[in-house]
């Protein structure tokens, strides 16, 4: 870290507002937003053993830091939402469509349109939508024209103001199907535009009352035809309505939100169901890519935040029903009670018919997950990179060794023990898949022993979750590592299900069970450096694991050293600022929020003790 960065973080606000990472040309690299900007920021470079690699990558690639104060939370998600989609940061979670969504475009002109569209033009129109089906939308379409008689063809234009005198451009469409009213008044033609923008809100039972009203009161005047033309559209909108699927009784707009992860392929997928009165009225998905390093919470979250701060999410509902718990939804209450001028409840219904409609949504959102990833596997099929197919060749294996699994065994003079798994997919480094492991029950420095231990725990726990299992296994070692990785695979329930192989460094010698003398693969194959790249990927990360555990366990005794600071405790300070240098800078008010008064106060003079010798 640069002194000119220190020097930033210092002086950060406690303020809300929205931060943005740079490198050192300046290129964004994630926005995100605080409630306080100066605990959030420094989060970052502290306590750098809890973070994930892809946050450590971040870090490591930060040259500047840039942020912008609001008045509010809520303003700081908007301004959020805004700075992701203008910069598209290569560390924000992105979100990507699987196709154009049709719409229904209301334009912003003195005598506004409707029509269907696929593409969404920022010019004032209101969109309403997505619609899943195309048949929703057409149903949505024919019901405004035969309750609204309001044309819904790209000559909606023509109807115009006659006291303007302007001229008429031609028969419309849909006036052939006496589909369209013709030439209205502006005032008129204002009118039936705001019954549609009522429609398209879900507001069709208080359509179908007011439009009672309306035809009852016309009747009393003597006014049959338009009477009649107002019970034909009334009708029209029941009709429409009884086609609606209702969800829930008490009638109330619901906006449900649901998702689904597949950590492996770093994707999730976001469903939304839009209930209106009670009744099932539209259905919305996206797919967020980038996902390393969240929680589901923290997808679901992002999700929702980009919908309602977008330009589609029209009507804020009654209440917001969410399949799990968000990471920090005051931004999002806050929100939507400023737009809706009133409380929106966001909760995680855990039983009666709230519960099953946010299953639906689950459901909806696994099912989409599982086309998408077909569709990804039938895509990858001609891509396969030549050092897999050559691997398979090389060791003769019965199938394509796509997804490989390697683990590596630290230790220093037998202390610390420690292994590490990294998993390759394709050729390429899976880190969401990647796993640290602490070795638990051997004394001493015990490689076969450790890695018996670690491949047994891993594995069954894979087999009793029902995870992946991989093509190929490669453990870091020779035929000792590699019989110990047998014997575990078999106490585990797996036995031959998975080809596996020992690398041993000094000659880079390929060993199978039950074979007494290695393979030796040709230097120059391609092959070879993927096995190679991977063990030594393996390594890296448990040398880097084995620093980080050596390093904790020495800051916690120097703290133990304080009277009266426990291992408890000492835990809890390494957790929140990640090293004895951070610790040293914190004063006796920020202390106490961890430990307790007593306990700051001796931290801060054992420290301050150091400095005066």
């Amino acid at each position: 870290m640069t002194e000119e960065l220190k020097q930033k973080l210092d002086s950060l606000t406690p303020q809300p507002g929205v931060y943005q990472f740079k490198d050192t040309g300046g290129e964004v690299l994630y926005v995100g937003k605080a409630k306080r900007l100066n605990q959030r920021v420094r989060s970052y470079f502290q306590n750098a053993a809890d973070h994930t690699g892809k946050i450590l990558a971040l870090v490591r690639k930060i040259a500047d830091v840039e942020v912008i104060i609001t008045d509010s939370e809520a303003e700081a998600l908007i301004l959020e939402n805004n700075l992701i989609k203008k910069f598209r940061p290569r560390y924000n979670i992105l979100y990507r469509d699987d196709k154009s969504y049709p719409y229904i475009c209301v334009t912003a002109e003195d005598r506004p349109r409707v029509f269907p569209t696929r593409t969404i033009v920022r010019d004032g129109s209101r969109y309403y939508g997505p619609y899943d089906h195309v048949g929703k939308m057409k149903l949505m379409l024919e019901t405004i024209r035969k309750a609204f008689q309001l044309c819904t063809c790209a000559c909606s234009s023509r109807m115009i103001d006659r006291s303007k005198g302007l001229p008429k451009w031609g028969r419309c469409f849909e006036d052939y199907f006496e589909n369209c009213s013709g030439e209205l008044h502006i005032e008129e033609y204002g009118a039936r535009l705001d019954q549609v923008t009522r429609l398209l809100n879900g507001r069709t039972k208080e359509l179908i009352r007011d439009l009672k009203l309306e035809m009852e009161e016309l009747a009393e005047a003597l006014q049959f035809e338009q009477a009649s033309n107002v019970r034909d559209g009334m009708l029209a909108l029941k009709r429409f309505s009884e086609k609606m699927k209702m969800v829930t009784p008490d009638g109330l707009d619901r906006d449900v939100f649901a998702l689904d992860s597949d950590w492996d392929e770093n994707i999730a997928c976001g469903v939304l169901l839009q209930i209106r009165e009670g009744k099932l009225v539209g259905k919305y998905h996206r797919y967020l890519k980038n996902i390393e390093g969240r929680t589901d919470g923290m997808l679901l979250q992002a999700f929702m935040e980009d919908y309602y701060t977008g330009e589609l999410s029209g009507v804020i509902p009654d209440e917001v029903c969410c399949s799990h718990d968000l990471h920090n939804d005051e931004p999002l209450f806050e929100y939507l009670w400023q737009k809706r001028g009133k409380k929106v409840p966001i909760i995680k219904p855990q039983r009666g018919e709230k519960a099953q409609i946010v299953q639906m949504a689950g459901s909806n959102a696994r099912m989409l997950l599982k086309e998408w990833l077909l569709e990804k596997m039938k895509a990858d099929q001609g891509r396969i990179p030549h050092s897999v197919q050559a691997l398979k060749r090389d060791l003769n294996l019965q199938r394509l060794p796509r997804r490989i699994e390697c683990f590596d065994i630290s230790n220093f003079q037998g202390a610390y023990t420690v292994a590490s798994l990294v998993c390759f997919v394709d050729a390429q480094p899976r880190k969401s898949s990647y796993k640290r492991f602490h070795v638990r029950g051997v004394d001493g420095p015990d490689d076969f022993a450790s890695m018996r231990e670690v491949i047994g725990r891993h594995y069954r726990r894979v087999k009793k979750e029902g995870g992946q299992i991989p093509d190929l296994i490669v453990v870091d070692g020779g035929k000792g590592q590699l019989s110990s990785a047998v014997s575990a695979l078999q106490e585990a329930g797996m036995g031959s299900d998975v080809p596996v192989i020992g690398l041993a460094k000094r000659l880079e010698e390929v060993f199978y069970p039950g074979s007494r003398d290695p393979v030796m693969i040709p230097k120059t194959s391609s092959s070879l450096k993927l096995l190679q790249r991977i063990r030594d990927e393996a390594h890296r990360f448990a040398i880097q694991f084995h620093r980080d555990v050596r390093s904790r366990k020495t800051f916690r005794s120097e703290l133990e050293e304080i009277p009266g600071i426990g291992k408890k405790t000492a835990d809890k300070l390494l957790k929140q600022y990640g090293s004895i240098l951070e610790i040293m800078h914190q004063d006796i008010p920020e202390l106490k929020k961890i430990t307790g008064e007593k306990a700051a106060k001796a931290v801060h003079a054992h420290f301050r003790k150091e400095e005066r010798q």
